[in-house]
């Protein structure tokens, strides 16, 4: 019997009644299936793996794995140990094969639209919206992602290099000059935020921005939940928070319409194109779902990369000390106090093996999931139409048949270009991730700051990972202290 204490047991059942309630539910069928799913379980076409309950699956076993400390890759590594690199397993009702290799990724990424379309589980796909481009449906996918684009051309980035240079520079002087430590995810994720709603929808009201900031907390934390409206439940209070962000967004979108308020910025270039033809604009809802997409995506992936370099180049003094070196060579050559331009960052030879280092160690993607169109075949495989196929990101980037010791930190094994397909964090194809160029413009500018105006001591060396979070993010945040370097032109002290 577990040995807990009685207020902690009444906080463990309140605050998972969803789950253990269709646990036990669960346990009856579980009883009288068993034996029939054991006979079944290895029929799927020569994929191992189990399907478990019928519509549940090892669904509660998925989100067991979530609301751990081990995070819910570790959902993913305990079938690889049962069954091998390839598996199969159900999840929310639906059936999905997750696939390990540079093979299957290139024969998947590369007929997107064709024989896969992009394929999220249920709670995903509520959270952002139907007609936010992650959901969007094939015919309508490529119109939309033309459409946004303009946040991520060359001229919108070099704007927001800038932007974000400045914001950055202020925060961090002055939480220094406070001389108290910080959580860094908890920065990150303030900084992304306030930067990706400034460049959006010009806000930058600390009420609206901490109001918006909560709602989409709840939004976020709904992505990998049991989708039931049940009071209480992460997934009730995502929707939930969803329905207020819509309503914000759209009486912003009125607002403009009327006249009141134009700023430059995305949204005003989106309904500047009220009077184009209709393959040439988005409605209300296609800018709304993906006003929501672009500051989510935007805020947490970037948010959790920057925290995971800072773990790890903490962990590797060496690669720190490289990195501070580049970085002061490049400070040395602006005059005092100026901003960084594109073209500095472009410099940053070493500082971008790092962001690829980060990228490829932490995975902040764990897979990248897509649907079957049609029957096909994967390197022998066969996959039948409507079936969920993950491009397993995770298992590639760390294959030591393709990155010699893959668990260690070492920005330089980038000297050389990586194989097709073996270096995915932003996907690949037509659907490759569109923020791809601003998550490495903003890491770029962190590490600068950083590293070049800063040294630093982790206060919690704890690896766990946060729990409920639908990318990795360690539980404690990455708490630091920043010491200011002292430095002239040609020296440098701390």
């Amino acid at each position: 019997m577990l040995n807990l204490p009685k207020e902690e047991l009444l906080f463990f059942v309140r605050n998972h009644y969803d789950i253990i309630l269709a646990a036990v539910l669960s346990i009856g069928v579980t009883f009288f299936l068993s034996k029939l799913l054991r006979r079944g379980s290895d029929r799927t076409d020569g994929i191992p793996g189990r399907l478990g309950l019928p519509v549940v699956g090892e669904t509660f076993s998925f989100l067991a794995a979530n609301n751990s400390t081990k995070g819910c890759y570790d959902f993913v590594k305990l079938r690889r140990l049962w069954y091998g690199k390839w598996f199969k397993t159900r999840l929310f009702g639906k059936l999905h094969v997750y696939v390990p290799t540079v093979e299957g990724a290139k024969t998947i990424l590369t007929n997107d639209f064709r024989l896969f379309n992009k394929g999220y589980v249920k709670s995903m796909a509520d959270a952002v919206g139907k007609k936010s481009l992650l959901c969007a449906p094939q015919e309508s996918h490529k119109r939309i992602r033309r459409l946004l684009s303009d946040p991520f051309s060359m001229g919108s980035l070099s704007n927001f290099v800038q932007k974000f240079d400045n914001m950055l520079s202020e925060r961090l002087k002055k939480l220094e000059e406070d001389g108290k430590r910080f959580v860094l995810l908890e920065f990150n994720m303030k900084i992304a935020f306030d930067a990706m709603c400034d460049m959006l929808m010009s806000i930058t009201d600390d009420s609206l921005l901490k109001q918006l900031e909560k709602d989409c907390t709840a939004v976020s934390d709904a992505m990998l939940s049991l989708p039931v409206m049940i009071p209480g439940t992460r997934y009730y209070k995502g929707i939930k928070a969803r329905n207020r962000l819509m309503q914000t967004f759209g009486g912003m979108i009125a607002c403009r319409r009327s006249g009141k308020e134009s700023p430059e910025d995305f949204l005003q270039s989106m309904l500047q194109r009220d009077s184009y033809p209709d393959n040439e604009k988005l409605d209300d809802w296609e800018i709304m779902d993906n006003l929501l997409t672009l500051i989510i995506a935007g805020q947490t992936t970037t948010a959790a990369a920057m925290m995971w370099s800072v773990k790890f180049l903490d962990e590797n003094r060496a690669v720190q000390d490289r990195l501070r070196e580049e970085q002061l060579s490049i400070a040395r050559n602006k005059p005092d106090g100026a901003l960084l331009t594109l073209q500095d960052l472009n410099r940053m030879a070493f500082g971008s093996k790092v962001v690829k280092e980060t990228l490829r160690m932490s995975n902040v993607l764990l897979w990248f999931p897509r649907v079957a169109l049609d029957d096909c075949t994967i390197e022998g495989y066969e996959i039948k139409k409507g079936w969920h196929v993950n491009i397993d990101a995770t298992c590639i980037h760390n294959d030591p048949a393709l990155y010699k010791d893959p668990l260690q930190f070492n920005p330089s094994r980038f000297d050389e270009m990586p194989k097709p397909y073996s270096y995915i964090p932003f996907g690949s194809g037509p659907r490759t991730c569109l923020g791809n160029n601003m998550a490495k413009v903003t890491m770029l500018v962190f590490l600068h700051r950083l590293t070049g105006g800063y040294k630093w001591t982790v206060d919690d060396l704890d690896p766990s990972l946060e729990r409920k979070a639908h990318i990795p993010r360690l539980r404690s945040g990455c708490p630091i202290t920043l010491t200011a370097l002292k430095y002239g032109k040609n020296t440098e002290t701390s």
